[in-house]
């Protein structure tokens, strides 16, 4: 399996960096056929081929998946996709 751990600080409040991450998982959802659901202040994420969690606190987003055999050759493509997407977001 191919991991992706990405963290990136925030100045936002909890109620705004959460707005922020539904927008960012919704594009998630219409490129990558992801589904997400909130459990408490972590978004989990799952699809065909990949699991994850987008992890939210008062300083700091965390995004973490695990890509399957299949996604694993796009790993640093994926990557790269979900960093400018929390940096339009988090900007």
């Amino acid at each position: 399996m191919a991991t992706i751990d990405i963290e990136r600080t925030h100045h936002l409040d909890i109620a705004g960096v959460r707005t922020l991450i539904d927008d960012l998982a919704a594009g998630l959802h219409r490129q990558y056929g992801l589904d997400r659901h909130w459990q408490g202040d972590v978004l989990q994420l799952s699809g065909n081929g990949v699991s994850g969690a987008i992890s939210i606190d008062a300083r700091s987003v965390r995004v973490t998946a695990e890509l399957g055999f299949l996604l694993r050759p796009w790993r640093r493509k994926i990557e790269q996709d979900i960093r400018t997407r929390l940096e339009r977001h988090l900007t």
